[in-house]
């Protein structure tokens, strides 16, 4: 049984706390933020103590073996290090960091101090995407001919301080969100051969970024997303996938597959309940992420679904797309 601490009382770190809840293999036993009042109400509804600062809480609890950090991004590296050279493991919110060299000093941290990092990069665990890339993988409707990935929404307000409108503390709508889906087509077909962005800054950084990226073996795959829409336009996750014999599509409702000469077949996924605000009301890929995560801990496995650098390697493909939209 692991015992976990979370960092950061905010949207992810309910997310994560719910997890926790109904994991066999970790068990939750403290929280910190630096907000009273946010310590005070996750106390009372996780039922743990909450302290304000790392080190009361590694004063507190000796016998930690994981923090998972759900702080704003410009805070992931110093946390992650800070928790590396504590000794103890370190599951951290994507985007991993605010650059590739502060990606590099956190990668190094845990390796100098023997401890494992896994950023939470859910996609590559939700399950229809799961699905999607078992298609892609096993050839059962032929090559992948195109794919698009969409994700998008109105700005999300809920964020402490506001720091999401903040460029140098987000980078905005496209490293904050858009990055689930530049991470995604890496684990789907891995490198991508051309990367070209295009897409819209405002006061708040690059909110919007349309991206095609095509592959050696001639996969075009077009990615859009952002948060320049206005207030109370509904949050949207999709995707299209076209191959040769078939189509996997999710827009607006459940996935669905199609063949020629076949009725379209609708996959059933579990829901599970997730609570506390935010755009997503299923705990899906976060569920599934820190099970992945806990198992290998308790393992000893490697991670193989995502590592360190795969997560850095998504990361500079996004900070790429920025550079691009930016210069045009």
């Amino acid at each position: 049984m692991l015992n976990v601490a979370i960092i950061g009382c905010g949207f992810m770190g309910r997310m994560h706390a719910n997890v926790y809840g109904l994991l066999e293999g970790a068990n939750l036993v403290a929280l910190v933020d630096h907000k009273p009042e946010k310590r005070a109400s996750y106390s009372d509804d996780f039922g743990v103590p909450a302290y304000e600062t790392l080190h009361e809480l590694f004063e507190k609890h000796p016998d930690l073996d994981v923090v998972d950090v759900c702080l704003p991004t410009y805070e992931h590296k110093d946390a992650v290090m800070a928790v590396a050279a504590a000794g103890k493991h370190v599951f951290c919110e994507k985007p991993m960091a605010m650059s590739l060299h502060e990606a590099d000093q956190m990668i190094e941290s845990c390796a100098n101090h023997n401890v494992r990092l896994m950023i939470g990069h859910c996609i590559r665990f939700w399950p229809e995407y799961v699905l999607l890339k078992k298609l892609v993988d096993d050839g059962s409707l032929g090559k992948l001919l195109s794919i698009n990935l969409t994700r998008y929404g109105e700005f999300p307000t809920w964020s402490t301080d506001n720091w999401l409108a903040e460029e140098g503390k987000s980078g905005g709508g496209v490293l904050d969100m858009h990055i689930h889906d530049t991470d995604y087509i890496h684990f789907l077909l891995g490198e991508p051969s051309t990367v070209a962005s295009w897409g819209n800054v405002d006061y708040r950084g690059p909110s919007q970024v349309f991206t095609t990226m095509t592959y050696p073996g001639g996969t075009i795959a077009h990615l859009e997303g952002g948060w320049n829409l206005p207030n109370h336009t509904p949050f949207k996750m999709a995707f299209r996938a076209i191959f040769e014999r078939g189509a996997a599509i999710m827009d607006g409702g459940p996935m669905a597959i199609y063949e020629d000469g076949k009725e379209p077949a609708i996959p059933e996924f579990p829901k599970m309940q997730a609570a506390g605000g935010g755009n997503i009301s299923d705990l899906g890929g976060y569920y599934h992420e820190l099970a992945y995560f806990v198992n290998c801990l308790s393992t000893d496995k490697e991670f193989e679904i995502t590592t360190p650098q795969s997560s850095k390697q998504s990361l500079a493909t996004t900070l790429e797309e920025i550079r691009q939209l930016k210069s045009r």
